[in-house]
């Protein structure tokens, strides 16, 4: 048996989950998502809670049970309380800025670059940390992917840290050319 899979998934209030013809709708304050599962597993609401059983013991049933549930419990939480990434800038002359929902940014190329966020993700600015862009969103996969396209245009480098990092991230840093005596 899964661990993870056998686990309920605990509806909170004000979230309304629907399951017909193995699709799974979420609504709740932050929006609405939904998301099909295979048929070698199988979703049902009980109790105000979700179970996720698989049909039998075959290889595939066995690996999708888990992922089944873990989706399932992202969404749950995706529109209560949704996701957020958050990226610090670090490096002399990088810069960040947001119009609309298009994230700006001077990272020491010849150019700007500019990327626009996908539906249902909103970029902004931190007001008290300067150069700090807040990512977020009630789509786990869609905030994750576009923090990571954001962090790969200028990652950070071990000699000074310059770049672009999520907040927290460790950066291992390695000590530059010494001079010969």
């Amino acid at each position: 048996m899964s661990r993870i899979g056998k686990n309920p998934i605990i509806i909170p209030t004000g979230v309304t989950v629907e399951i017909n013809d193995r699709k799974v709708t979420v609504k709740g304050t932050k929006g609405e998502t939904s998301f099909t599962y295979r048929p070698e597993v199988k979703a049902e609401v009980i109790d105000n809670q979700i179970l996720v059983t698989r049909l039998n013991d075959e290889k595939m049933a066995r690996s999708l049970h888990g992922l089944t549930r873990t989706l399932i419990a992202n969404m749950v939480e995706g529109v209560s309380k949704g996701f957020v990434r958050r990226l610090e800038i670090q490096g002399v002359g990088y810069r960040a800025k947001v119009t609309g929902n298009t994230l700006n940014l001077s990272l020491g190329f010849s150019h700007p670059v500019d990327m626009v966020a996908p539906n249902g993700i909103t970029v902004a600015m931190d007001e008290k940390e300067k150069n700090e862009i807040i990512i977020s969103g009630i789509d786990k996969e869609k905030v994750g992917q576009f923090a990571a396209n954001v962090r790969s245009l200028r990652k950070p480098e071990p000699y000074k840290g310059k770049g672009i990092r999520y907040k927290g991230e460790y950066v291992a840093r390695k000590a530059g050319k010494t001079a010969k005596k």
